[in-house]
């Protein structure tokens, strides 16, 4: 079903469009019965109707590549927004949304700035926000804070003190599941930001060939080499994974003290240790780093997923019509009925409705009050870049390489 809809005509282009239907792709996962909701409601008012298109996720990617080399390219389709569309935008086949949402009260005044902002691409909108947010954030257990007499750190130097209580205690003080590589990225995104502030990664998502060469880029590889060297992360992180459970698991079990991840986690803990998620588990923000310019209210992770228009579509109108319903109230609340965290501007009042109602609400008081959300790098930056420095992030977290070597590698990618 899923190859009868990647390969049908659709309204971008010809190759047997009906010419009263849309076609949208999604990444399909559990998720997607929000927007196939969205979308029975949108069809029932609607000449043009929309077809929902959901694609496995791990063929994602690379079906909707090779979909939009085609006749039968999708007129509206997913995406994490950044490096993930840049191609995308390079040959023009997007819709520049920027003065359509200036000029439209209900998408300008409908979501959380930082997060229209971190789906953009040289100051120009492509994207409108689909799903949750998913901010990184630092987790910890509230039961060995207590038992140790720490506080959640809010300074780099409490956190260094956290390290050295609970390593002397025979506790491993972060967990981290290194043999995957893109929960390391996480500290790199968390220090450069609040050692240089937003502005350092933003030049390398513009692709300036200087950026990876500021000094706050050294100093945050310095900085994770130092965390490496202290025992922060015990001895044997790199064997340890996120995705069968086995980092979350130290932190529920009380082998790890505190583990920096993406909002999920939660709902991770809840799924695998319910009574640990519903009483120990704490949440806080990343903490402040001594001499850094950035905003300690700075945030980094996922801000949200996008709906992009392809620019061959035959029905704009109809594609602007239906991503104005992702800022109604009506779908917000079916995403908080979902577990997520809208990023509309409406949906603070809705929260009292999630799983956890403290945790929605502080994750999303902590999206609102951020002067900027930083993409994940390793979305924001194009794919051959991406995997670059995700290699690279892993040989310095590794050993395998020195703070130096890990900047002179990715200036030398281009």
């Amino acid at each position: 079903m899923v190859m009868t809809g990647l390969l049908a005509g659709c309204g971008s282009g010809g190759g047997g469009s009906d010419g009263g239907t849309i076609t949208a792709y999604v990444y399909g996962d559990d998720a997607v019965k929000v927007q196939e909701a969205a979308v029975k409601k949108f069809n029932k008012t609607s000449k043009v109707k929309v077809k929902l298109v959901p694609v496995p996720g791990s063929d994602y990617v690379n079906k909707l590549r090779s979909a939009m080399g085609s006749p039968s390219a999708p007129d509206v389709f997913f995406n994490w927004g950044g490096g993930s569309i840049k191609p995308y935008v390079d040959s023009e086949d997007l819709v520049d949304l920027t003065s359509t949402i200036k000029n439209d009260a209900t998408l300008k005044d409908g979501f959380i700035p930082s997060i229209m902002t971190a789906g953009s691409l040289e100051g120009k909108v492509y994207g409108v926000p689909m799903r949750g947010m998913q901010p990184v954030m630092l987790f910890y257990n509230k039961s060995l804070f207590a038992e140790h007499d720490v506080e959640p750190p809010k300074t780099w130097e409490d956190l260094q003190a956290a390290i050295k209580t609970f390593k002397a205690a025979g506790v491993t003080p972060f967990a981290l599941g290194g043999a995957e590589k893109w929960p390391e990225l996480m500290w790199m995104e968390y220090l450069l930001d609040r050692i240089g502030g937003p502005e350092v990664f933003q030049k390398m998502q513009d692709g300036d060939p200087d950026g990876w060469g500021d000094p706050a880029v050294l100093k945050t590889a310095q900085t994770v080499k130092q965390l490496i060297d202290d025992g922060a992360f015990g001895k044997n992180f790199n064997s340890v994974d996120y995705g069968s459970g086995a980092a979350p698991t130290l932190l529920s079990k009380g082998k790890a003290a505190m583990h920096l991840m993406g909002s999920w986690e939660y709902s991770t803990q809840l799924g695998k240790a319910r009574d640990f998620a519903e009483k120990d588990l704490g949440w806080t923000a990343f903490p402040t780093v001594a001499g850094g310019v950035g905003d300690p209210a700075n945030v980094v992770g996922n801000p949200t997923n996008y709906w992009s228009i392809n620019a061959r579509t035959k029905h704009k109108d109809t594609a602007i019509a239906f991503l104005k319903t992702m800022a109604s109230k009506t779908y917000a609340q079916a995403l908080v009925d979902n577990g997520d965290v809208p990023t509309t501007s409406n949906a603070a009042s809705m929260l009292s409705g999630s799983p956890n109602p403290k945790f929605a609400t502080d994750q999303y008081e902590m999206v609102e009050k951020a002067p900027s959300f930083t993409l994940s790098w390793d979305q924001a930056l194009e794919s051959k870049e991406a995997t670059t420095l995700l290699t690279e992030t892993n040989k310095l977290f590794a050993g395998k390489s020195t703070p130096e070597q890990f900047v002179e590698s990715m200036k030398a990618e281009k």
